[in-house]
């Protein structure tokens, strides 16, 4: 089986799961982060929403997140995707090791590693997509590295509303301003606060340690990986001259 006929039938999978209904699993999964989010302080929150809209404004304007990754025009897609794993792999690890250190500390280190991981998780993005050939610094190229993110990391329903909104990207890009200015990134960050990261609020809690900390920052970065590269075949797929 060529490549391109195997990421065809991995892609298909994905996307059917991105339309896939809430299971009783996902509603109970649902149930207990939103007790969770309910331990957490008020002013804990507070700190995230002003961290989300930080990042937002970054991902959109900012010079922060920039990448050496310049591949060749004529490299292959499975040579791409070979990198791709590569950083994957490395940034988890980072990430573990990170969220370890930080677990370790407490609550208040706890709240530091926040916006850290969303760094890392950030700069992986930026990595990937140049990798698979997007050129980053046209901020309707970073808007969609927003959108896999908050892809990877939202509810079930708000997973299948934004799988709807990048599933015909390029038509998307048509109708986007080219000058960043007159992008509305407030209202656009003010849909994020709700979905991204439910998860990793856990690590928030005074009970939870090291380990925790370093697992749920490790698989966070992975599941944000893979679902960058389904999110560019997404976009890749139909090409005519798809390389691989």
């Amino acid at each position: 089986m060529r490549y391109e006929e195997k990421i065809r039938i991995e892609l298909e999978f994905w996307k059917r799961e991105m339309m896939q209904k809430p299971s009783f699993l996902n509603k109970a999964t649902h149930n207990i982060q939103k007790k969770i989010n309910s331990y957490i302080p008020d002013k804990v929150h507070q700190a995230i929403t002003v961290a989300m809209k930080g990042m937002v404004k970054t991902v959109l304007y900012g010079s922060t997140y920039t990448t050496t990754t310049i591949p060749s025009q004529e490299m292959s897609l499975i040579h791409r995707e070979s990198l791709v794993l590569q950083k994957i792999d490395t940034y988890c690890k980072t990430g573990a090791a990170e969220g370890g250190i930080t677990g370790a500390g407490g609550f208040l280190m706890s709240m530091a590693d926040f916006p850290i991981l969303i760094g890392i998780k950030m700069k992986l993005l930026f990595e990937i997509a140049s990798l698979y050939g997007f050129e980053v610094k046209d901020y309707r190229e970073r808007l969609y590295i927003l959108y896999i993110f908050q892809l990877a990391f939202s509810s079930k329903q708000g997973t299948t509303k934004v799988f709807l909104h990048i599933k015909d990207w390029e038509n998307k890009l048509k109708t986007l301003p080219e000058n960043p200015e007159n992008f509305d990134w407030l209202t656009f960050q003010q849909e994020y606060r709700d979905y991204i990261d439910l998860a990793k609020l856990a690590q928030l809690l005074p009970v939870v340690g090291a380990a925790v900390g370093a697992v749920a920052n490790y698989q966070l970065i992975k599941k944000l990986g893979k679902t960058a590269m389904q999110a560019y075949r997404l976009r890749l797929i139909d090409q005519p001259k798809l390389p691989g």
